[in-house]
């Protein structure tokens, strides 16, 4: 069914040569508002949250060194018992416990990582996930079912798929940003917009550069003032959708008229919520000085200017995935992240930003008790955590179980298309109702799968 917004565009088309749209581009613009996925007004319930930052983990962590003790695995160190004759994508030998020492935190005592002391403070507002499991054990397969809901490169993101249904709260800058210092696997794929319209693909940018000017290049123009730039704006933008009137339903020009509007609008509002050193000393040694700490503090600036995901990607390519020397690994991976996150956190809910932002931290998959060759673990699909806080979560909580070795999830299952399911209702969207027509079949993030985690909602 086409929505009552396409009908009013195809109206406006007729109107003045397609003069009546410059109109509407400018409402939609200043309200925010989405293409409807359908006639629906959206959200369809009063969210709990209204914005997300993921942090991705890309490799795929380890949650017997984080988040899921076993201290069973000392007991059959070495060995191969009939519950871990399990396929891995690699050959593993036999179980390897953990050497990290666990602490209970928080009121709720939930269990954390010795490597991540300034985490665990924050226990009592977050809820671990252990029992999360997905469908492939490959990088690529894995990164798009958990980026995509699927496991080949050809549907929207996840972030694509909130902008698509709520729009952004900022009509200066996109709905949804990428922070990475490079590429993952699969790359640009992961945050694409797919079949959707283009004005929801995720913009990415490379946190290995630390300026504004260098992190968006070429969106200043040097050679002439605001002023004149809104003139030649007004009149490339009359001439443009005089252009798209005469086209019909034209989404890739419709995608380059609405880009080249926003890059005008970001070089005033870009300049300065990109700008971290706007942020007091202070502030910015809270945070640490890495590339992932940088990030982390980007991700709270764009937050507070309305953007409705950010997604920040940790390292270049998939630093998590410790195939070899797993132990030594694993520490400097925790305690680099530990200092960023926890202080975002406490970040967030000093700026009563966190009632109304969803944080969520993870990886593709996890990695086994198992050891591969002898000081790695090889890839896990089948039994791992993932954390999520804040806007509507129930902290303090542990939700499901693996088994005794932390190969299997074994209760309270947790599927990606669930995970999934569980964002969207925070944000306020019934993951069912959330469609997009394409090719003659109505396509949704989750597919035709997904339930929400009620036990970890608030």
């Amino acid at each position: 069914m086409s929505s009552p917004l396409l009908s009013r565009r195809s109206m406006l088309q007729t109107v003045g040569g397609g003069f009546g749209m410059l109109g509407l581009s400018s409402l939609l613009a200043e309200s925010g508002v989405a293409y409807a996925a359908n006639s629906q007004t959206l959200p369809h319930f009063p969210p709990k949250a209204k914005r997300v930052i993921y942090l991705f983990m890309s490799g795929g962590p380890s949650q017997i060194d984080t988040f899921d003790p076993k201290p069973g695995l000392a007991k059959y160190e070495g060995q191969r018992p009939e519950g871990v004759d399990i396929r891995t994508e690699r050959k593993t030998n036999g179980l390897a416990a953990s050497p990290v020492k666990f602490t209970p935190a928080g009121e709720s005592g939930i269990p954390f990582s010795e490597f991540l002391p300034k985490l665990s403070k924050h226990a009592d507002e977050m809820a671990i996930v252990r029992s999360m499991h997905t469908d492939f054990p490959n990088h690529a397969p894995a990164l798009c079912m958990m980026n995509l809901g699927t496991l080949t490169p050809t549907r929207p993101s996840l972030g694509s798929w909130l902008t698509y249904g709520l729009g952004s709260e900022n009509r200066d800058l996109p709905g949804y940003l990428t922070l990475c210092p490079g590429n993952p696997v699969v790359g640009p794929k992961l945050w694409g917009n797919a079949f959707l319209p283009g004005k929801f693909q995720g913009t990415y940018i490379d946190t290995t550069r630390t300026t504004p000017d260098a992190m968006i290049p070429h969106l200043r123009n040097s050679t002439i003032s605001a002023s004149e730039q809104k003139r030649q704006l007004e009149l490339m933008s009359a001439i443009n959708h005089q252009h798209l009137a005469s086209r019909g339903d034209d989404r890739n020009l419709e995608t380059r008229i609405n880009a080249m509007e926003l890059a005008y609008r970001m070089q005033f509002e870009a300049m300065e919520a990109f700008d971290v050193t706007k942020e007091p000393q202070s502030v910015r040694e809270a945070y640490g000085s890495s590339s992932f700490a940088q990030s982390c503090l980007l991700a709270r600036r764009l937050t507070e200017h309305g953007v409705r995901m950010v997604q920040i990607y940790y390292g270049n390519g998939q630093p998590w995935d410790t195939h070899s020397n797993h132990h030594n690994q694993n520490e400097k991976l925790c305690r680099d992240i530990d200092q960023p996150i926890a202080q975002l956190l406490t970040d967030l809910k000093q700026r009563g930003l966190l009632d109304e932002t969803l944080v969520v931290w993870g990886g593709e998959f996890g990695r086994t008790p198992t050891l591969e060759g002898g000081s790695g673990r090889d890839h896990n699909p089948y039994g791992f955590t993932m954390w999520l806080a804040g806007g509507g979560i129930k902290g303090g909580t542990i939700h499901g179980a693996t088994d005794e070795f932390g190969f299997r999830a074994v209760h309270d299952k947790v599927h990606v298309h669930d995970l999934h399911a569980t964002i969207l209702h925070l944000m306020g969207i019934n993951h069912e109702k959330l469609t997009y027509r394409y090719s003659g079949r109505d396509f949704r993030l989750t597919d035709v799968h997904g339930r929400v985690v009620t036990n970890i909602v608030a």
